[in-house]
């Protein structure tokens, strides 16, 4: 019993190393298109899952994921941006994201799932538009 644990332990671990291995090597190898559609896609998947614990009324996995896609948003995609030499496509995405920030904040304060799924539907048809 104690091995089946130490080796479920060990394998834990092991794909948990294998798994920031790929992500380290697809983030040096991609392109600057290729980082917007990994952040946006991580952004989908974040507030997927925040949706998921709204409806499963599990408030610490909620908080996880919204700080998640809060951190996806300000983190990477809007300090991402070149705000000078990207002109108005940049400042609109901008504020696209800072309109983000607010619906997910209210998500999050009021257990909103239509803010999130509007904000996933948005970001789905925004990020086919990038392929």
């Amino acid at each position: 019993m104690f091995a089946s644990a130490v080796a479920s332990s060990m394998s834990q671990r092991q794909a948990g190393a294998y798994k920031q291995m790929y992500a380290v090597t697809r983030v040096d190898g991609a392109t600057p298109h290729g980082l917007i559609d990994m952040l946006y896609d991580g952004l989908i998947g974040a507030m997927t899952e925040a949706r998921g614990a709204m409806r499963n009324r599990n408030v610490p996995a909620k908080a996880i994921a919204i700080k998640r896609s809060l951190g996806i948003v300000n983190d990477g995609l809007i300090n991402g941006l070149n705000l000078e030499a990207g002109g108005l496509l940049a400042e609109q995405l901008f504020g696209l994201y800072n309109y983000i920030t607010v619906r997910l904040t209210h998500a999050n304060l009021y257990n909103d799932e239509a803010d999130i799924d509007a904000l996933v539907d948005a970001l789905s048809t925004a990020d086919e538009l990038f392929l």
